[in-house]
């Protein structure tokens, strides 16, 4: 199993009626860690009960960030309100500022990295300046980062898109990303593929997925494509359903499986959370294998 370090947002969801541990990075490391990786998370929550409540669930999980999760007694834990329309699909008004906007450099934090199989983090973390400069010199450390953009506006701008996309070594869009970002990068292109190939030489990326939500996804890998069209579900609500996807597809790409099982894996989990209430339910693999196997 490979060693895995995700960096960025840990906090609590708030939905009308109760409130889900979330973050995306947070969501990606819980799902890796759910199939045996070594995962560390490094982030920050304040000196209060959600942070406490935030640390025992997660510890709940098995997986261990206590080590790596900053304390801050100036800044409240990280709290998102979550709306969700009738079809299940959430807006989201993310409080500012909040303690995993403040992580803070460290030696440990930059040893860690530097260990890892692959170094995972998204762009909403840049939107301050004190956990973007130590994003910024963890990427240096890394061998592999893994880019997932989250693009929640007013909270990214296009160079620093552009610097984490020429920095990393693997990039996951959704497809409404996908074009704002050829847009922006002046492609001249209107199909996702050829977009997607675009990106992949402007960036120099060499491996890509972009979702597509119910229709599944499309990964470019070493110079191929893969797809898969998705399963027909229910949903019950989208929150996580894309960081549970990137976490199934990084366990399998990074455990060697071919790239379109490693696609299938991943939308049949995607699928599996978006019917399932909250960013995290527990998965088994006889589920998983079942459900895109049947």
């Amino acid at each position: 199993m490979s060693n895995i370090v995700c960096f960025g947002e840990v906090l609590w969801d708030m939905f009308p009626t109760h409130k889900k541990i979330g973050g995306a990075p947070l969501n990606v490391a819980l799902r890796l860690n759910s199939f045996g990786h070594n995962v560390k998370m490094i982030s920050a929550i304040g000196n209060d009960e959600n942070g406490k409540a935030l640390i025992q669930h997660i510890h709940e999980t098995g997986l261990d960030t206590v080590t790596y999760i900053q304390r801050l007694i100036d800044y409240k834990t990280g709290d998102v309100k979550v709306t969700l329309n009738n079809k299940g699909s959430a807006t989201y008004d993310i409080m500012y500022p909040r303690a995993w906007d403040k992580i803070e450099l460290n030696e440990m934090s930059k040893d860690i990295v530097s260990k890892s199989n692959a170094f995972v983090f998204g762009s909403l973390i840049t939107r301050d300046e004190v956990s973007k400069s130590t994003l910024y010199s963890l990427i240096d450390n890394a061998s592999y980062n893994i880019f997932d953009l989250n693009l929640r506006a007013p909270y990214y701008t296009k160079s620093i898109l552009t610097h984490l996309m020429e920095k990393a070594d693997f990039i996951k869009f959704n497809d409404d990303e996908l074009y704002e970002v050829a847009s922006f990068l002046n492609s001249k292109y209107d199909s996702l593929e050829d977009n997607l190939e675009y990106i992949s030489e402007q960036t120099n990326t060499d491996h890509i997925c972009v979702t597509r939500g119910e229709h599944g996804a499309v990964l470019l890998y070493n110079n191929a494509l893969y797809y898969n069209n998705g399963y027909q579900i229910k949903v019950k609500d989208t929150v996580g359903a894309g960081d549970s996807f990137l976490g199934a597809l990084i366990s399998q790409l990074l455990s060697n499986v071919e790239p379109q099982k490693a696609i299938n894996f991943a939308c049949g989990v995607g699928a599996l959370v978006a019917q399932s209430e909250g960013a995290n339910p527990k998965l088994s693999l006889s589920e998983i294998n079942t459900f895109i196997n049947p």
